[in-house]
């Protein structure tokens, strides 16, 4: 696909290089800085100057001044033309000798220095010598097979090396000691310095005109064959794809990023990024094609013409506008080097955001996404062609001169609704991944926005998490439009995260009344109830806690009993106020009564007392009504016994009042247990429930953290309940059996014994033998232990104090106590084991204190 890479300008027109002189032809030309040397088949040389002008409409020309036409001293053709600026020389190859003339009078020098027997000769653009004031010179030998290089001075020529090659070479390039030659029928890499070379590739020079040209550091460039232009490194490798050329080839330029190549029509423009060719420029009798200085010159044989090179930016501009995305970011990263990485970076990013508008219009979003990335675009650009997502406060203005040429996604869609739909569906993908990302930084109001708007216009699920997370929506704008849309419990949140917590809870009672509709939640009176549950604001909870408890009181008085216990005092209500709210609402005062006693262990008699009171309220009711509901009494009737079992806080006495007259047996044995009547408690559990599980029971629970004694007690006094019944029961008495076979560690089996009748069997009472035998056995063992323990102990002491005495100790009136630094007075006194000795007053004194101060703080010092 073409490119408008260059454009052809004259330079040096006919009349003005030879008049009316119709047998002049132009063999070589020379350009330097402004300088530009034309060699003519009849040994003369015009030397111009070249002066470029740009006009408003970007323009180009070129005026030249004819400086000199100098006559060389042989009339026959220039060879070529090569200019050394440094030494300010002009090296002139003609009649197979390359003399040195001055560049600005043409004259030859006075030494008259010159290079005999050249066929064609170059430059080296990479010296080795490291002389500034000499030029490397390779020529082709008119010696067979021969290649020399000079180095030439500025009035003097000195040769340094002469080469043999195994052909005829036909064209020479060198850079620094590697030559690149055509030879009769290939080419090769020649190093000079070592005498090593690698050949390339054939090549028939009888055939078509051979090319060898540098055209960068140890690389060249070469008319291969098949018509391809081969590039080629010194270690005779190719690091670029060929480009494509026609068959007859003339000459070759660089002007990077394009390589440009001259034939008998044509001059055509390749890129060396992607090897494809860009443009062709019609050119007939063309045979000289050059760059010098990044500029390209052509000629015919009559005239000179400039390919003046476009501004890449402006190559770039023309492929986006031919919607060519890959091309012109291949370009544009070609360019990097040859532009300063600032300019550069700048330039790219806009580049990137241009192409990826591009593939957002033809809908290749998956493209565009990575263009905006890369690009750094600021995404309000793209929100900016989606009409009213944008808030009325934005301050945004689209970048000039404009990324794009579209002014909604109307016109870009061309209203097809399809099309909207999913260019919103891409934007409200993109917006949610670069909300959080740096790029959105200083305007996250605009994207937060926008996103909340294309989530309720879609109805996208996503819009309850934007607004329930950290969020930087602009409230009027986001109200609005939600309203628009009936996203009420979504306005709700949006009022949450404003801190309009009021607001929100008006909004959502409306919903759950049936004011307003919104179906987004069908479990909001639970979420206000939650809501209202974590809200710190004790005046909201309370204004709607009423509405709560009224909908439903077991759901209702969360509000109270499921706080979070983070907020300390603060959160927490006090439970009086709540009470006398909850007065009006049985339930949800013994679901908050059981939240005080039971999960927070609030230590209080009333809260106890009354906990009791309504669970005996709610037993005689649901007694009331008979068998109906059954499940409801056992559980309400197993929570009454436990609290009356585990609490130690109820008034007892008070309960017991309001159960008496009243089938509550197993409630009425629990309180007499409470206040000690344990034969009141154990004669209605034995003989009026006759449930001997429940009463072994409580002697368990009863003796719990009461120690053994009292615990045997109890099972003592149920015993007796069961062998003193005034009637001989047989049930009663095998009960007393199986109690003690079960708990015969909680007997004392002398005092049993006692109580057993004599008609009762050893065989009947053989486990509970059995077990109090194997515990009085262990409890004897444990003891005999302990006492051996002591034993030991006791020894150890004997000996050490033994040891201690073994020791003399020497008392003097002039010892001094090693606490109160005083002498002794009497003959008593402490001796600790490092040998110091204190008065024993001294000694009692510190008994109780830390030893650390002492002379034998350590801990296993004994006195």
């Amino acid at each position: 696909m073409s490119v408008k890479a260059f454009k052809l300008v004259p330079a040096v027109e006919r009349e003005t290089l030879m008049g009316d002189k119709a047998r002049i032809n132009i063999e070589c030309i020379e350009c330097c800085g402004k300088n530009l040397y034309i060699g003519t088949n009849e040994g003369s040389i015009y030397h111009f100057l070249l002066e470029e002008k740009n006009s408003p409409d970007d323009k180009t020309s070129f005026t030249v001044t004819k400086q000199l036409h100098k006559y060389l001293s042989v009339r026959k053709a220039v060879g070529e033309l090569k200019a050394a600026s440094a030494l300010n020389r002009l090296l002139v190859l003609c009649d197979s000798a390359i003399m040195l003339v001055n560049m600005m009078n043409l004259e030859p020098i006075p030494t008259g220095a010159r290079i005999k027997g050249a066929v064609t000769f170059t430059l080296n653009e990479n010296p080795v010598s490291g002389d500034p004031f000499c030029v490397e010179v390779c020529i082709v030998s008119v010696k067979r097979r021969t290649i020399q290089l000079f180095l030439v001075y500025e009035d003097r020529v000195q040769i340094v090396k002469e080469v043999f090659t195994q052909e005829q070479p036909c064209a020479v390039a060198v850079d620094g000691h590697y030559l690149c030659l055509a030879l009769t029928t290939q080419y090769i890499i020649l190093n000079y310095n070592t005498g090593a070379s690698q050949d390339l590739f054939p090549y028939s020079s009888e055939e078509r005109r051979p090319i060898v040209k540098r055209i960068g550091r140890e690389e060249f460039l070469l008319a291969g064959p098949g018509g391809l232009g081969m590039f080629a490194t010194v270690d005779g490798i190719s690091q670029r794809a060929p480009v494509h050329w026609s068959e007859n080839v003339i000459g070759a330029a660089l002007c990077f990023p394009y390589v440009v190549a001259l034939d008998e029509e044509f001059i055509t423009v390749h890129s060396m990024l992607d090897q494809q060719q860009k443009q062709t420029l019609v050119f007939k009798d063309g045979h000289i094609l050059q760059d010098f200085e990044g500029k390209v010159i052509v000629a015919t044989t009559k005239g000179v013409y400039i390919l003046v090179p476009l501004p890449l930016e402006r190559q770039i501009q023309d492929l986006l506008a031919s919607h060519r995305v890959e091309e012109a970011l291949v370009l544009a990263r070609g360019a990097r080097r040859n532009i300063p990485k600032e300019k550069f970076q700048v330039m790219y990013k806009r580049i990137l955001q241009q192409a990826g508008f591009i593939q957002f219009a033809q809908l290749q979003f998956l493209e565009a996404k990575e263009l905006f990335r890369s690009g750094q675009l600021d995404v309000r650009e793209l929100i900016s062609l989606y009409p009213f997502l944008l808030p009325a406060s934005s301050s945004f203005i689209r970048s000039h001169p404009p990324l794009h040429e579209y002014a909604d996604l109307n016109q870009l869609t061309q209203g097809d609704q399809e099309k909207m739909a999913e260019c919103k569906r891409f934007l409200m993908s993109y917006l949610n991944e670069v909300r959080s990302m740096d790029v959105a930084n200083g305007y996250k109001e605009d994207v937060d926005t926008a996103l909340l708007k294309l989530y309720a216009e879609a109805n996208h699920e996503s819009l309850l998490d934007l607004l329930a997370s950290e969020n930087f929506c602009i409230l009027t704008d986001s109200a609005a439009w939600l309203e628009k849309h009936k996203k009420y419990f979504a306005l709700g949140l949006l009022y949450h995260s404003n801190g309009q917590d009021a607001a929100a809870l008006q909004l959502w009672v409306k919903i759950a009344n049936g004011d307003i509709q919104d179906s987004t939640r069908t479990d909001l009176y639970e979420y206000i109830v939650d809501f209202l549950t974590s809200c710190s604001d004790h005046e909201l909870v309370w204004k709607y806690a009423e509405w709560l408890l009224q909908r439903s009181e077991e759901t209702g008085v969360y509000i109270f009993t499921r706080r979070p216990e983070e907020g300390g005092q603060e959160n927490s209500f006090n439970p009086d106020d709540v009470m006398n709210c909850l007065n009006k609402y049985p339930k949800s005062l013994v679901k908050y009564l059981e939240f005080l006693v039971l999960e927070r262990r609030v230590q209080k008699e009333k809260y106890h007392t009354h906990l009791a009171v309504l669970y005996l309220e709610k037993v005689r009711k649901l007694k009331s009504l008979e068998a109906e509901r059954n499940e409801e009494l056992f559980e309400t009737q197993g929570k009454l016994q436990s609290l009356l079992r585990e609490s130690d806080l109820y008034r007892t006495c008070l309960i017991l009042d309001k159960i008496s007259g009243s089938d509550l047996h197993m409630e009425s044995a629990i309180l007499y247990g409470k206040l000690e009547e344990h034969d009141k408690a154990l004669h209605i559990l034995v003989h009026v429930l006759k449930d001997f599980a429940a009463a072994e029971d409580y002697c368990v629970w009863n003796s719990k953290n009461k120690g053994i004694p009292y615990r045997q007690k109890l099972f003592h006094m149920l015993l007796t309940t069961y062998l003193n019944s005034s009637s001989a029961e047989h049930e009663l008495a095998m009960a007393a059996v199986d109690l003690l076979n079960s708990h015969a560690a909680d007997f004392d089996a002398a005092l049993v014994l006692q109580l057993l009748p004599d008609s009762w069997s050893v065989q009947l009472l053989s486990s509970f033998l059995t077990g109090a035998m194997r515990e009085r056995i262990h409890a004897q063992r444990m003891s005999q232990i302990a006492l051996g323990l002591a034993k030991a102990e006791n020894l150890i002491y004997k000996h050490e104090k033994v040891k201690l005495k073994g020791n003399t100790t020497a008392l003097s009136d002039r010892k001094l106590c090693q606490v109160c630094q005083t002498p002794f007075g009497e003959p008593a006194f402490v001796r600790y084991p490092n040998g110091s000795m204190v008065h024993t007053h001294c000694a009692a004194n510190r008994l109780g204190t830390s030893n650390t101060n002492h002379p034998s703080s350590s801990p296993s010092g004994r006195t």
